[in-house]
């Protein structure tokens, strides 16, 4: 099963982890996915920061 990830470093999205893991984020199940995971770690983080204000 094909896993892709996305690299924080080169704004790219892999196919199979190439890189260290520490310039990933991931895994997810398509390409799609992955495509957004800048997305998903910006709104979870304003979600984490909302919850510290209160």
């Amino acid at each position: 099963m094909v896993q892709y990830w996305y690299n924080i470093r080169t704004r790219e999205v892999e196919e199979d982890a190439q890189s260290d893991w520490t310039q990933l984020i991931g895994p997810y199940s398509t390409r799609a996915e992955a495509e957004r995971a800048p997305e998903k770690v910006e709104q979870r983080n304003k979600a984490w920061e909302a919850d510290d204000d209160d």
